[in-house]
This record gives C-alpha cells, sequence and structure tokens, in this order.
C-alpha cells in the first residue's frame, strides 16, 4: 500500500475526486496519507479532515530561502512515508531539488491538452481564457509527471473536452473538471500505485 501526499492551495475538487475514489474502493494499491496546503484557509484543508486525513500547512513565506522551504517540505513527505506526490491545484512553485527526490514520483493535473495552452502563466482561469481566445473547438486536462520543466514532465493521461460557442472560461474550466481532471486524476493514481505506469524516454507506457 502506497502512501500518498496531495498538495493544495485552494477549494480542493481534485483532492475531494481522489478521496471519493479511495471511498470506493477505486484506489485499491494506495491511501491519501497526507494532505499539505500552502495557504492557512484553503477549504481543501476542511475536505481532507472529514475524511480523516492528516494535514499540514506549509507557507513559503514562511521560509527565506527556497532550500529552506524544500527541506521542510521533504521533512514532511519522509516523516509520512510518502511514495506518491499529487499536485491538485498547488500554487508553489516546486523546485528541482525535490522534483530529483521524487522523480516520477510527483503528478500534476493540467486543465488542457498539453502541449497546449501550457507552461509558465497558464494556470487556473488563465488557461481557458486563452483555450477561448484562440477558438480551439476541443480542450480538455492532461495528467504528467512533474520535472524541471513547466508542465513538461512525460504524459500519462489525457482527455479531451469540447468546448461551446457560448462558453465563458468559468463554464469551461467546470465542464473540463466535471468530465476530465475528475477522471483523469484518481485513473492515474489508481495506475501509478499498481505499478502500472513505466516511463521510458521521456515517454509513458501504461501496462496491461
Amino acid at each position: 500500500m502506497l502512501n500518498i501526499a496531495v498538495l493544495v492551495s485552494g477549494g480542493g475538487t481534485n483532492l475531494q475526486a481522489l478521496i471519493d475514489a479511495q471511498a470506493t474502493g477505486q484506489i485499491q494499491n494506495g491511501a491519501i496519507s497526507l494532505v499539505i496546503s500552502s495557504r492557512t484557509d484553503a477549504f481543501a484543508l476542511e475536505r481532507a479532515k472529514k475524511a480523516g486525513i492528516p494535514t499540514r500547512v506549509l507557507l513559503r513565506k514562511g521560509f527565506a530561502e527556497q532550500a529552506d522551504y524544500d527541506a521542510a517540505l521533504l521533512a514532511l513527505l519522509e516523516e509520512f512515508q510518502i511514495q506518491l506526490v499529487v499536485l491538485a491545484g498547488f500554487m508553489t512553485i516546486i523546485s528541482e531539488t525535490v522534483i530529483r527526490q521524487y522523480e516520477n514520483q510527483i503528478i500534476n493535473v493540467h486543465p488542457a491538452l498539453i502541449p497546449s495552452f501550457c507552461g509558465p502563466g497558464f494556470y487556473g482561469l488563465h488557461v481557458h481564457e486563452a483555450a477561448l481566445e484562440k477558438g480551439v473547438k476541443v480542450s480538455g486536462a492532461t495528467v504528467h509527471f512533474v520535472n524541471e520543466v513547466c508542465d513538461g514532465g512525460p504524459i500519462i493521461l489525457q482527455k479531451a473536452v469540447e468546448v461551446l460557442p457560448d462558453d465563458t472560461p468559468e463554464t469551461l474550466q467546470r465542464r473540463i473538471m466535471e468530465q476530465a481532471e475528475w477522471k483523469l486524476l484518481p485513473r492515474a493514481v489508481e495506475l501509478f500505485c499498481a505499478g502500472k505506469i513505466v516511463v521510458e524516454n521521456g515517454r509513458t507506457r501504461i501496462l496491461d
């Protein structure tokens, strides 16, 4: 049974999708053992507490140097013997120090079909604003491993979602969450915990 840490900053809807998947038995080989928030007021903390999951708050501004923050984060992950880190709307930079320590053990969900609308500056509603401005007919979500390149790690799963003519950034965001993010993230965690994701030459392969 793998120990999972979910890192959050806001409402925690993706965290809730994972909690629900765990409760229904979809994630059979792993358990959410820790939720770390970058904000004291993140509603995701309430979701975790309701589910009986230990929580910690780690504020970047509480550390003078990035190296000090990295050390505190790694110490928490080690304390809870974490084997998979899930970024679920986490808005604090994960440094190369942490990424190297957990190579191909950190996954992130991005609200677009990478390599479209990704990289520095593309987060939250900004992603959907850019998609609508471009006039794309299809958007979606991507779950990928995290490496030193922003949104550049090996892709695990993707799902397309139709863009409607009258969409706003908010309506598109909601549809992508409901139809893609909340389905892909638990599935990717399930596959990882079952040992079914292999990374070869910068690409993933899902085992049967």
